[in-house]
């Protein structure tokens, strides 16, 4: 076999040398196509489901919706574990599946299960929702809008008006870009129409927080009527019932009171508020609006990144005068100082391989024909790459080495030369043509089984690492499936290009003589050789003392996974206290940033933090934890620090300075990699599993203390479950028996008072706005206020119960009959509202034409508020 492709090679080399040009440009044209990355992606395949869930608390959401999702998720084909997160606000179920599986297989069989798991939730408390289809690669561009100047009536741009141009300008936009799967956002405040009642004006009018909402709702749509006929014109019929303005909501009817039309702005005030934000942004110690594009898995993240960056220079132009879109971080950075890192160790390996060359083989066109191998063979590399998938990274090209990759042309072309050298000698005269393609097959024969054993047995080298998997796999699999690719397309190039461009190049005589180096190599080789045979027992001896004290040697050298990439950008977590607020935690993650602006002027470029959970929560946090990214300058101009790792540890002293707050560092894509691989941000960690959550911590903090003492060990914390605090409302069972309630009643006037609910939205153009009933902010915040919210009361009373008496004559309320729409109640009964608590029911008149029942409005003391000691995570 090997005999007739070297016949052919060098019988048809000019065949040969036109496929060589065609394999060049098929490797051009693919390395257009390859995926590029800073590293390999290591995630697993895995899916996660987010429910946004309001106004519960974490161990409510544990119970209510994580648990019935995370059973529903069990017995999945090819699932390989499942684990959740249960926050304020936030119920997270990650699916991780085995390596192999594909992601959009995984979704749907994870989407037909989701259907189930609904049925389970209770209503109206979230909708679940798959994650985006992104990995541990995913963050590749990061901006902040920000204002430069005044809104064109001279007042300043807020961010509440900065994160509706983000949602509603910038976010649109950037969705559009191919390989961007989602833009997230975090920081500012979500625009919202707030209806704010207040409770002693409703109360005096016999209104409830849900008649607001009711009546907001049902004054705010268009309807349509079909179309009707004119004169041969066909008119479409629509009814406009949209509010268009403020004063629209505030003229809203609520109901009648004493032959008076009752209106919202009667009852509340109606102005643009904020939203009650579970995370919020910073940028160099301000509060700031931040962008997040989240990639495709799969994508190359460098063309998708140059794309974002792309859109984002049109997106600029669209913006309004004052504001300005600042790139805080871009993938592409980190890729191209990859890319140039690869490129010159490439680079700086082929020339130091083709100088060897020339210095040893004496002849430039043969020197010239072994150097060819080397691009021919990475081209080849990466047409093999594009067609198995193999992403372009610093493992998969770093670890190509091209001395290795030549080294079975060397040997052809060396023992061709030989031959060639030897024929002319013995001839008198340079061989003819037809001479020396005889020449170079018979030397080609000569060494091919020679050849093809050496760089087998390298290969063979290689063939376990392709037996790695998990995380192992991932990282070193694709190195060896590159290396195999250039060393079989450098075999390939040596038993065809190789003698045939010998064939078809190398013409007159070729000297067989040794150059000066080779000369000076081997007189200085040949007594050293005889000196070695005369003493083989001290040769041995000597080998046998340096390898055991390179042994010893090696026994004290420390070991790691595989080196870390400098990213260029250093990941800062400071941890706080549970209990801490949003707000108060948003303003110590300031102090940080310009504590490290301040003293790192020459090393710290930019630094910005998302501290709690984004509006996609694809990386969950508390209000107690911040991602702070600090971009860094370039290495050149750095005056406190050699190293990133020296200069993360500088860091970490001046951060002492600020009280309150305990850091890990990091970097960025390695965080993420920790994160959604264990669901921690750790190397290592240690998870304990159990029913009592006290004992729990008991042992995690015993684990703890054992890892705190190995030697290397740096930031061993326990993660926090306990410490955050809840006000909780106890619904009085007893109290809201004798008055005809539910619980649900009570806790109704709860969510939407404190909580908030959405009546409608209000459209402008293509931007939508939340009309959110609830209470003002003075007396949210005011515990005394919320004891006193009046709870309305339906019940059930007799023709014959005497007015004013504590109850009927039956002896207590009857069931509840359907509540009445708020106009027709209105009309209906006057009601006279309570001043204070009441002790006993109300005795408003009893309305016309009514002898049966009657709805009575009143303020009892059905519920008590306090802050009990129990904690929750």
């Amino acid at each position: 076999m090997l005999d007739r492709v070297l016949l052919f090679a060098v019988r048809q080399r000019v065949f040969v040398v036109l496929l060589a040009v065609a394999l060049a440009a098929v490797g051009v044209f693919s390395f257009t196509k390859l995926p590029i990355d800073a590293v390999p992606d290591i995630t697993n395949v895995q899916v996660q489901i987010n429910t946004q869930v309001q106004a519960l608390s974490p161990v409510e959401v544990e119970k209510l919706v994580t648990f019935p999702i995370e059973w529903a998720m069990g017995g999945i084909p090819g699932v390989e574990q499942v684990r959740s997160l249960s926050r304020y606000g936030l119920s997270q179920v990650t699916v991780v599946f085995k390596d192999g599986n594909d992601i959009y297989r995984a979704r749907q069989l994870v989407a037909e299960r989701l259907l189930e798991a609904k049925e389970q939730l209770p209503e109206g408390i979230g909708e679940p929702t798959l994650g985006p289809i992104a990995t541990g690669l995913g963050d590749i561009y990061m901006w902040t809008l920000e204002a430069k100047g005044p809104k064109p009536d001279g007042t300043p741009y807020s961010l509440v008006d900065l994160r509706v141009l983000q949602d509603w300008v910038v976010r649109p936009q950037l969705r559009t870009v191919p390989g961007v799967t989602e833009v997230n956002s975090i920081g500012g405040w979500e625009r919202q129409i707030h209806i704010t009642p207040d409770p002693v004006r409703l109360r005096s009018y016999g209104l409830s927080f849900r008649d607001v909402v009711e009546s907001v709702a049902a004054n705010n749509a268009n309807v349509g009527g079909g179309y009707v006929e004119h004169r041969g014109e066909q008119y479409v019929i629509r009814s406009t019932g949209r509010v268009e303005s403020l004063e629209d909501i505030g003229n809203v009817k609520l109901g009648v009171h004493d032959g008076t039309p009752v209106l919202v702005r009667h009852v509340a005030e109606v102005a643009e508020g904020k939203e009650l934000r579970t995370g919020s942004a910073t940028v160099d110690g301000e509060e700031a609006v931040l962008g997040i594009a989240i990639m495709l898995l799969g994508e190359n993240s460098r063309t998708v990144s140059k794309a974002v960056d792309d859109r984002i220079a049109g997106i600029r132009k669209t913006l309004p005068e004052g504001v300005e879109i600042r790139t805080l971080y871009d993938r592409t950075w980190l890729v191209d100082a990859t890319l140039r890192t690869v490129r010159n160790n490439l680079f700086e390996g082929a020339v130091l391989v083709i100088v060897i060359l020339f210095l040893l083989l004496g002849h430039v066109r043969a020197a010239l024909i072994v150097a060819l191998a080397i691009p021919l063979s990475m081209l080849f590399a990466v047409a093999g790459m594009v067609r198995t998938g193999i992403s372009g990274n610093l493992m998969s090209l770093g670890a190509v080495d091209f001395g290795i990759i030549v080294d079975g042309a060397v040997v052809m072309v060396e023992h061709i030369l030989r031959r060639l050298g030897e024929a002319g000698h013995s001839l008198g005269r340079a061989p003819t043509r037809a001479e020396r393609v005889s020449l170079a097959y018979e030397a080609s024969r000569e060494v091919a089984r020679p050849v093809l054993f050496g760089v087998g047995i390298i290969m063979i080298v290689y063939i376990p690492i392709l037996t790695l998997s998990g995380i192992e796999g991932k990282m070193f699999r694709p190195m060896a499936e590159v290396v195999l690719l250039a060393l079989a397309g450098a075999l390939i190039l040596t038993f065809t290009l190789v003698p045939a461009l010998i064939a078809l190049l190398l013409g007159g005589r070729v000297s067989e003589k040794d150059n000066a180096i080779v000369r000076a190599a081997k007189a200085s080789y040949a007594p050293t050789l005889d000196a070695a045979l005369r003493r083989p027992a001290l040769v041995v001896g000597a080998a046998l003392l340096l390898l055991v004290g390179t042994g010893l040697l090696a026994g004290r050298l420390g070991s790691t996974f595989v080196p870390k990439l400098g990213e260029g950008t250093i990941a800062i977590q400071p941890a706080r206290m549970p209990s801490i607020s949003l707000t108060r935690s948003t303003a110590m993650e300031g102090l940080l940033e310009k504590k490290l602006l301040a003293a790192f002027p020459d090393e710290v470029e930019a630094a910005f933090a998302r501290t709690g959970t984004p509006e996609v929560a694809t990386d969950p946090m508390g209000p107690n934890v911040s991602d702070t990214y600090v971009i860094l300058k370039p290495r050149e101009g750095w005056k406190k620090a050699r190293t990133q790792e020296e200069l993360a540890d500088r860091m970490a002293e001046a951060l002492k300075s600020v009280p309150g707050q305990a850091y890990e560092f990091s970097q960025p894509i390695e965080l993420r990699f920790n994160e959604l691989i264990s669901g921690v941000r750790s190397d290592l960690a240690v998870k304990v599993f159990g029913d009592d959550l006290e004992v729990l911590r008991g042992f995690a903090g015993k684990v703890a203390g054992i890892l705190g003492g190995i030697s290397g060990a740096a930031d061993v914390k326990v993660e926090q479950v306990t410490g955050l605090p809840v006000l909780t409302v106890e619904v009085d069972r007893s109290s809201i028996a004798r008055y005809g309630l539910n619980v649900a009643d009570v806790q109704e006037v709860i969510e939407i008072a404190l909580g908030g609910r959405e009546a409608g939205e209000w459209i402008e153009g293509d931007r939508r706005t939340p009309l959110v009933v609830r209470l003002p902010e003075r007396i949210r915040n005011d515990l005394d206020a919320l004891r006193n919210l009046p709870v309305p009361v339906l019940q059930q009373e007799s023709a014959e119960e005497a007015p004013g008496d504590g109850g009927p004559t039956t002896g207590g309320p009857r069931s509840s009959p359907s509540r009445p729409s708020p106009a027709s109640r209105s009309s209906r009964a006057r009601t006279t509202p309570c001043a204070s608590r009441c002790a006993t029911r109300c005795s408003p008149a009893p309305w016309p034409n009514d002898s049966e029942y009657a709805m009575k409005y009143t303020e009892k003391q059905v519920f008590e508020i306090g802050l009990p000691g129990a904690r929750e995570a």
